[in-house]
């Protein structure tokens, strides 16, 4: 009987594994709805049945959408792809075999692979969170979460705390506090605690200096210190105090999944996909990535949301070109990007290098490009395969 290599070269019709429903990819699923890829079985394996927009996740906590306005359903948009959905989670990826194993024992078989999953939270990394943490990804299981969070805090004020300084942070930080405590009641008392760095440290001046004055504004209290344990009604900061905490929201920073760990391909120093400028695999051409599992050798700063937005065209272009032949072309990433901070109320501050500018007409901006990025893959109005628009980093 012939090996799995052999029996590869012998199927005349190829298998395109699509591994998450990331931003790229329900841009991947759009182009195929539109021009579907001959010679392939394509298939879409992701755990949930929808995507969560991740830049419009502080205006669902502020208030301002439901979860449903916030989501692209992915089951309508892969029928309209022909593509299969498979409900499933990655545990393990043999790059040999060329198998994705999933959490329930079932297999997934490639011929071309692309991993579009995003990164994880680490719940041991810190001693008290996996019991008493509410983690910001996956960010279905944090929606489902907030709802009980807003229920206990009609019920008693609420001491909570914000771990994480960057912009996921500050950004869930002013959302809860004009939830919980922007009407004049006052149902929660909220903190940031950054991790040491000032709040949006690597941003501009500007806006650092914007961001702190809004929290100094809201009363947000800001702890320019580590946290080192979560306990039953405490934080413990590395400074050795206990800040009361009901309620620790974990917008720390994300870790690769473990699966990679063993699977053969290159990583980098954090365990992340280390791919080139056509987004395959330093190791493994077959293998594409993109998003926050994946670190550009040659851009290694090109690791976020936005990105992952931008990487859908040429993403698909390189699949296509992959599975039919032909040459793949390389994507460049801008150095700089647009990045659109919401300030909890209708309000927003915009970043673009140096130069940053706020207010309510920044948020009616973001607005309108969170909802049109959201609307442009819902079912039956899709737009067509095109070009980039501006979008921001979660």
């Amino acid at each position: 009987m012939p090996g799995a290599a052999a029996e590869r070269e012998l199927r005349t019709v190829k298998r395109l594994v699509l591994l998450g429903g990331g931003h790229a990819h329900v841009h991947v699923l759009q182009a195929l709805a539109h021009e579907p890829l001959a010679g392939a079985e394509v298939m879409l394996v992701t755990p949930y049945a929808r995507q969560m927009y991740s830049g419009m996740v502080p205006g669902l906590v502020a208030g301002h959408y439901t979860a449903a306005q916030c989501a692209i359903p992915l089951a309508p948009l892969a029928a309209a792809a022909r593509v299969a959905w498979v409900e499933g989670a990655a545990v393990g990826l043999d790059t040999a075999a060329r198998r994705v194993q999933l959490a329930d024992g079932r297999c997934a078989e490639y011929d071309v692979l692309s991993i579009d999953t995003g990164a994880v939270m680490d719940r041991d990394r810190l001693p008290g969170a996996r019991e008493h943490g509410l983690f910001v990804r996956p960010i279905e299981h944090f929606v489902l979460l907030l709802d009980r969070l807003l229920a206990l805090a009609e019920q008693q004020a609420l001491d909570i705390v914000v771990l994480g300084g960057g912009a996921a942070g500050v950004e869930l930080a002013l959302a809860l506090q004009h939830r919980l405590a922007g009407g004049g009641v006052e149902h929660a008392r909220i903190a940031l605690v950054t991790g040491g760095p000032e709040p949006l440290a690597g941003y501009s001046g500007n806006v650092i200096r914007r961001a702190q004055r809004l929290l100094a504004a809201r009363r947000i209290t800001v702890m320019r210190d580590s946290c080192t344990a979560l306990e039953a009604g405490a934080v413990v900061l590395g400074s050795g105090a206990r800040l009361p905490c009901d309620a620790p929201v974990i917008a720390t920073g994300a870790e690769a999944p473990d699966w990679l760990r063993g699977s053969g391909l290159a990583l980098d120093e954090r365990g992340f996909v280390l791919t080139g400028a056509t987004l395959q695999s330093r190791s493994h051409p077959e293998v594409f990535a993109v998003g926050d599992i994946a670190t550009r050798a040659d851009h290694p700063h090109a690791r976020s949301g936005v990105y992952a937005v931008r990487a859908g065209p040429p993403l698909a272009l390189n699949l296509r070109r992959c599975v039919g032949g032909g040459e793949l072309q390389p994507h460049r990433p801008q150095r700089r990007t647009l990045n659109l901070i919401s300030c909890g109320d209708r309000r927003a501050i915009a970043a673009w290098g140096a130069w940053s500018a706020q207010g309510r007409w920044v948020w009616w901006w973001k607005d309108r490009i969170d909802r049109g990025f959201v609307a442009r893959y819902r079912l039956p109005a899709m737009a067509g395969p095109g070009g980039d628009q501006a979008t921001r980093s979660a």
